[in-house]
């Protein structure tokens, strides 16, 4: 896997090949790394009835069946799904998963942040573990909170860290130093051999580093650099969630996309047609 990174570093570096073609290829060599056909458990969970027809919606987006596979995610691993946000979209997938032999934990927003919409996003989030306890009643929620709050699980106890377009929030409320720190603690959190994963909104490398501040947008090399330094080896990279229709430059930044669609019928339908963001799909892991 660390060859095919390299030859997706030299592709892409040189212009040998068009970008769905590379595309196609890293999903391809992943793909044949991996099982063929997802698990029953994994399939049977992002089918399931219980997800919304409007979640399931997004999966053309967001395909977590290729990137849970893609960051090996078992059935009895011990996870923890990283701010799951107001509705809880991987959570859904995730808590029936790991339910019978695994666990998951979420690392949500404090319930008495001082931040009016981490609060809502935390009661909206815990009154849906509380409405079906058939589902969930094994999940563990605590508050995360970096730089405050950045303990999640003991040291070396956890498998899986998985972040789902959070990095960009770290950066924007705390720079490069808050990043680092959130990634230190992942790195001592997870065992020997586990995995990171990470996935959000990619700024194009031609663009200046300054349109992180704001744009939710985020250099892949960034993200990897620091990475890095908090002792992670890049594992691999995927281009399943890549979108080369997505220019990145808009006045209100990702949000103007899809789901947000921040510029409510402004353009509205030339931004459905666009779809949601590029977005690297990196992993990690601690050796």
């Amino acid at each position: 896997m660390r060859h095919l990174v390299s030859i997706s570093t030299q592709v892409q570096r040189h212009g040998l090949i068009g970008k769905g073609i590379l595309t196609a290829l890293v999903i391809g060599f992943s793909s044949g790394l991996a099982a063929a056909q997802p698990s029953d458990a994994l399939a049977a969970a992002v089918k399931a009835e219980h997800r919304s027809e409007t979640n399931k919606a997004r999966d053309v987006y967001r395909h977590p069946v290729e990137i849970l596979q893609f960051f090996d995610v078992q059935p009895s691993m011990t996870v923890v799904e990283v701010w799951p946000g107001a509705g809880g979209w991987y959570t859904e997938i995730l808590a029936p998963l790991l339910r019978k032999d695994g666990k998951l934990i979420a690392a949500h927003f404090p319930a008495d942040s001082e931040v009016g919409f981490f609060q809502k996003a935390r009661a909206t989030f815990d009154s849906k573990i509380a409405a079906a306890p058939a589902l969930y009643d094994q999940v563990s929620v605590i508050a995360f909170a970096p730089p405050a709050q950045l303990k999640i699980a003991d040291a070396g106890s956890v498998d899986r860290i998985l972040t789902f377009r959070n990095v960009h929030n770290w950066y924007m409320n705390g720079g490069e130093e808050n990043v680092l720190a959130v990634f230190r603690e992942f790195h001592k959190t997870l065992k020997s051999g586990g995995i990171l994963g990470v996935v959000d909104h990619r700024l194009p490398a031609a663009d200046s580093e300054d349109k992180q501040a704001s744009s939710g947008y985020m250099h892949e090399s960034f993200i990897v650099r620091l990475a890095e330094q908090a002792g992670f080896r890049l594992e691999a990279r995927s281009e399943v969630n890549a979108n080369a229709r997505d220019t990145a430059d808009y006045t209100s930044g990702v949000w103007t996309l899809p789901p947000t669609l921040r510029q409510g019928d402004q353009d509205r339908e030339k931004y459905l047609a666009i779809g949601e963001s590029d977005r690297m799909t990196l992993k990690f892991v601690k050796p």
